[in-house]
């Protein structure tokens, strides 16, 4: 099999994190990295031995596929042109701005037979892999995605930058429809949405509070699972999860085991880099993706839901 081709449209921070791991996989080609500040192209195609274009049509005759890291805005003018040109596409999230976008870029991939995968990087987090095993018949969820304010991220309001990593876990756990959604939230340092906080039922009545800020004094990622048998914490940023589970029978008082705990810690592992071998894999063996456009587009479609409730009140 021929050595993959590929490139990256949007060489800011997290743009040069994908090309730093391309460069390092052995069995593909980093043919280029473009961006419309071509200075800062230059730089990142000189640390990682490529080459520096301007815009994307310029890479799009040398190349299999892409990373796009342009901002949100961008994302559905620039990934529909790319896909339209039948090459391969791992688009970071949100997937787009609008439902009806991320619906006319699901279908450009499948016309041109195109890879298309939504850079939700949380669901290459070892711990989410664990609790997807753990996870049997949730009750209630409670998520929390902190961060301290910093311009990265601010074209969008923080349920677009942040919550929604936690809607898109707890929609793929969670095997129901969305019966009610109660959300509130306010702006604070920026003209978009800095707080939000969220409460879903489920049409199988799990239910899901949900808080994300990018104004907190400190950085948190964590999500609790109650499940009528045990307990999982989730700590994404420290890469661990403890579970608490009741073994003894409740109907027996003399025979009342007590609670088992165990922890499990995941230190050495990357998730961006097993994210893009992931998108390599689908793209070499045409397979869907781990976390599809359509994953991508579930997400959205909650996100925006939330984001428009807390305008409209």
């Amino acid at each position: 099999m021929k050595r993959l081709r590929l490139g990256v449209v949007g060489v800011g921070y997290l743009g040069s994190l994908h090309a730093q791991k391309y460069a390092a996989m052995e069995d593909i080609d980093l043919v280029g990295v473009a961006d419309i500040d071509f200075q800062r192209a230059q730089e990142v195609a000189r640390k990682y031995h490529t080459e520096a274009y301007r815009t994307h049509h310029e890479l799009l005759p040398h190349v299999d596929g892409f990373s796009l890291a342009v901002p949100t805005v961008s994302h559905f003018e620039v990934g529909r042109d790319i896909l339209n040109h039948g090459k391969h596409l791992l688009i970071e999230k949100p997937i787009t701005l609008s439902e009806a976008d991320a619906d006319r870029l699901i279908e450009t991939a499948e016309k041109h037979n195109a890879t298309l995968q939504t850079g939700h990087i949380e669901r290459f987090n070892p711990v989410v892999t664990k609790m997807e095993s753990l996870v049997s018949q949730p009750l209630f969820i409670e998520s929390h995605r902190l961060s301290v304010f910093t311009k990265r991220g601010t074209d969008v309001d923080v349920v677009l930058d942040l919550m929604i990593h936690d809607l898109d876990i707890i929609l793929h756990i969670v095997d129901s429809g969305i019966a009610n959604i109660d959300a509130m939230g306010m702006p604070v340092v920026s003209d978009k949405i800095d707080f939000a906080h969220v409460r879903m039922q489920f049409a199988n009545d799990t239910v899901a509070n949900l808080t994300a800020s990018r104004v907190s004094n400190e950085s948190v990622r964590t999500t609790r699972i109650f499940q009528p048998d045990s307990y999982l914490s989730v700590d994404y940023q420290k890469r661990k999860i403890s579970v608490t589970q009741f073994r003894g029978d409740k109907n027996n008082s003399i025979d009342f085991s007590p609670l088992t705990h165990r922890e499990d810690r995941f230190h050495d592992c990357d998730p961006l880099a097993d994210q893009l071998r992931s998108f390599v894999e689908a793209m070499k063996n045409g397979t869907e993706p781990r976390v599809s456009g359509l994953d991508g587009k579930k997400a959205l479609a909650v996100a925006l839901s939330i984001t428009d409730q807390i305008k409209r009140r």
